[in-house]
């Protein structure tokens, strides 16, 4: 149950501007799947403002929280989703829809706010290998990024072959 000071606690985190703005990107980005949306109607824009909208999750992991390991998985999730958002033909886009992140990453900032202990203890227990993740989903980001280039470069030069 919770107490008196965690119910005050609660109230005055709801009324945050920051709060407020960081619940509302979660609902328009997951519940309204603007985040796939505009992944498919912007390819590449679409994820590099996917990305930018994660701003202030991680202006409240680490100026509100401080926390560098909620950090960490706020980082690790705007990858995923950037990975998976980058991937061609509309797949991506489609698994988009599957991944929510903003959802995943509110939810970690409410448990860390409310001093939700099974949440805290997992995101600090996973720190290093997320750190791990994070380096690792830069690579295939790269790689990816590289691969959807050359694909694209090929056909349109073949495109352009056959007039």
């Amino acid at each position: 149950m919770k107490t008196t000071r965690q119910n005050i606690q609660r109230m005055e985190w709801e009324t945050d501007p920051l709060y407020r703005l960081i619940r509302t990107i979660k609902n328009v980005m997951d519940r309204y799947f603007l985040d796939p949306l505009i992944g498919l109607l912007f390819p590449t824009a679409g994820d590099i403002f996917s990305s930018v909208m994660t701003l202030p999750f991680l202006a409240v992991s680490l100026f509100r929280i401080k926390s560098i390991p909620l950090t960490l998985a706020i980082v690790y999730n705007m990858l995923t989703d950037m990975l998976l958002g980058i991937i061609p033909l509309w797949i991506g886009d489609l698994l988009d829809i599957f991944s929510r992140s903003y959802t995943k990453n509110f939810r970690l900032i409410v448990g860390f706010v409310e001093g939700d202990q099974e949440i805290i203890r997992e995101v600090n227990r996973k720190a290093v290998l997320t750190a791990v993740g994070i380096l690792l989903l830069c690579v295939l980001i790269y790689w990816l990024a590289q691969a959807v280039v050359y694909l694209s470069t090929e056909l349109w030069e073949w495109i352009q072959g056959l007039f």
